[in-house]
């Protein structure tokens, strides 16, 4: 049975939920910018689910903030640092900022210390596999021989692979269908899995595609581009675990 309902949180207010801001250069009035930005869908989807989107930059001490959450999104972005897990760097890698990653790694730890339930979304599924000691494929091709997970086309493309879900998993109760399926975009992925992690999705090429932390009541990475496609059914499982907090 699907464990996802289709309506808004009903509470007496509405759940706070974080996303984890990215940076982006931008162009406005005539003005060269850096702005601190979420996916508008992230924001609609989790409105549209009966929550209130709080948009965190990820500036040192954002961790305490965790909180005074209800939940938190960590959505997709830049490749994480390979030193924080001791590698060296792909020359296929293109890292966001140091400092950004070990706040944002700190803001993840304190809200699964805190036990407020976290959606993980690609660079954030990853970032979660980190923090639990585990490490990445830093060029996804060079390990399953294709690029299916990044298509490599002139426009923004999804990758599209039929999705294998562990029964009676999280995901599996949210994605309740009997032919799921990925909408990816990513040329990273998880290698050796963080301790404290269960994998519970796959791609056919054996990819691991999701994750959920073992013990916690609802904290879940996904590899694919949730957000990127209609497909709520992710945001409306945390504005759910987020209203029963």
């Amino acid at each position: 049975m699907n464990s996802v309902s289709n309506g808004p949180v009903r509470t007496g207010r509405r759940p706070v939920i974080g996303i984890c801001a990215r940076t982006a250069p931008v162009t406005l009035q005539g003005s060269d910018l850096v702005v601190a930005l979420a996916l508008q869908s992230h924001v609609a989807f989790l409105a549209e689910a009966g929550c209130s989107p709080l948009l965190l930059p990820l500036l040192p001490g954002a961790e305490d903030l965790a909180g005074r959450l209800d939940g938190l999104l960590v959505p997709g972005g830049p490749d994480l640092d390979p030193a924080l897990y001791g590698e060296d760097a792909h020359p296929a890698t293109r890292a966001m900022s140091p400092d950004a990653d070990r706040v944002e790694l700190a803001l993840v730890e304190a809200a699964l210390d805190a036990a407020i339930p976290v959606l993980a979304i690609c660079r954030g599924m990853q970032l979660l596999n980190v923090l639990h000691g585990g490490t990445l494929h830093q060029q996804l091709p060079d390990v399953t021989g294709h690029d299916g997970h990044r298509p490599r086309t002139p426009a923004f493309t999804l990758g599209r692979s039929p999705l294998k879900l562990l029964p009676g998993s999280r995901i599996a109760g949210i994605l309740d269908e009997d032919e799921p399926g990925t909408a990816c975009h990513h040329h990273q992925a998880v290698d050796r899995l963080g301790d404290g992690l269960t994998a519970t999705g796959w791609a056919e090429d054996g990819t691991v595609e999701a994750v959920e932390v073992t013990g916690h009541r609802f904290a879940v990475g996904v590899q694919w581009e949730a957000g990127q496609t209609a497909d709520k059914r992710l945001h409306q499982a945390l504005a759910q675990a987020a209203g029963r907090a």
